[in-house]
């Protein structure tokens, strides 16, 4: 892939107020734009002003949903400059789901140098207050203008950015979540494991059944049997019992986290015993009635590490930790944060520096 050309904006927006951000509704001055044709491959690679895409209604991304894309953050370092944490990994990741909705692959090293390029130009507006950042969105879409289903022949591949505050308003307090079994967000052999924004529109259903019932995210369980645990909405999910921490193992429907990677390598690193297995929720209610399961908490880029309070499955409500934060979330936000934003080393060596 050439070097992108640059077009810079003429009059930049006002910056937000760092104290007061939400969540993915500030867009910055600039993305990154590159096009895919059977003839050119992936082409005219560009940093431009933010601005509308303009799409013919018959693009086939609107109708049948050939589509991926992906979630990691840009953080300030107390020390200044500006670093990403583990970001090959998402391109990786964005091409593995490429893959299954037959989307042709990209340069991932290309890619990760013109996103550094993108965020020279924006550093700016990467906020510094505590727990902020600038998300960073790549996103691929099929754009022939055609209806039939077949895989497009043409695609735009771009790059959005946004500064943020907390994912959830709980912000790092706990979490409710809430069992499903009515839905099933993704079965084994489909693109359960590809981040696909249909895999996020099957989840809107029972999200809004979810937040009536005055909980945050569903947790979803397996689509064959509806026992074995999956993930939740927006997170890997983890499991404190008897001292061990465990994880749904990946099996072809549920998304490979990178968070989630980094919280089971760290976990290693410090010694404790993780264990990926099947996990049921039968088996999760039990160790709550039996005092063995100490700790819930999801992971994920947005969020980080998110403590579950409370999980109810039927008629059956438990507390976990009290409704506290327990030992185990608490260190591992500490130390995934603490390794984004440059506050303590990085034994893993998962920073990536941009400037």
């Amino acid at each position: 892939m050439m070097q992108p050309t640059v077009t810079k904006i003429q009059t930049p927006k006002p910056k937000p107020d760092e104290n007061k951000l939400g969540f993915g509704t500030i867009f910055t001055d600039h993305m990154f734009n590159m096009d895919y044709s059977v003839e050119k491959g992936w082409h005219n690679p560009r940093i431009e002003p933010y601005a509308p895409i303009s799409m013919d209604p018959s693009t086939m991304v609107l109708h049948y949903g050939q589509a991926v894309f992906e979630g990691l953050k840009a953080y300030a370092r107390d020390s200044g400059g500006i670093q990403l944490f583990r970001p090959a990994e998402n391109f990786k990741r964005m091409n593995r789901s490429g893959k299954q909705l037959c989307i042709p692959a990209f340069d991932e090293d290309a890619a990760l140098d013109a996103l550094k390029q993108l965020l020279e130009l924006e550093k700016a507006w990467v906020p510094k207050a505590p727990g902020t950042s600038l998300y960073i969105r790549p996103t691929i879409v099929a754009t022939d203008p055609f209806l039939g289903v077949r895989a497009s022949f043409t695609y735009r591949f771009f790059i959005i950015l946004s500064p943020v505050g907390a994912y959830y308003p709980e912000g790092f307090n706990p979490v409710k979540i809430w069992v499903t079994k009515e839905h099933v967000r993704a079965v084994r052999g489909g693109v359960g494991e590809a981040k696909t924004p249909g895999n996020y529109a099957a989840s809107l259903l029972a999200g809004d059944k979810a937040h009536a019932e005055g909980y945050t995210q569903v947790l979803w369980l397996d689509g064959v049997e509806q026992k074995f645990i999956e993930e939740v909405g927006a997170m890997n999910i983890f499991f404190v019992i008897d001292n061990e921490i465990i994880t749904p193992e990946l099996n072809g429907s549920i998304l490979p986290g990178i968070t989630r990677d980094s919280v089971i390598k760290l976990s290693k690193h410090w010694g404790m015993k993780v264990s990926e297995r099947k996990i049921s929720i039968d088996e999760v209610m039990a160790a709550s009635s039996s005092g063995k399961l100490t700790e819930i908490f999801g992971s994920g880029t947005a969020a980080v590490i998110s403590p579950v309070g409370e999980l109810k499955y039927g008629d059956d409500l438990i507390s976990v930790g009290n409704g506290g934060v327990g030992p185990v979330a608490q260190r591992l936000f500490d130390a995934i944060q603490g390794i984004q934003y440059g506050q303590t080393e990085d034994p893993m060596g998962w920073i990536e520096p941009v400037c």
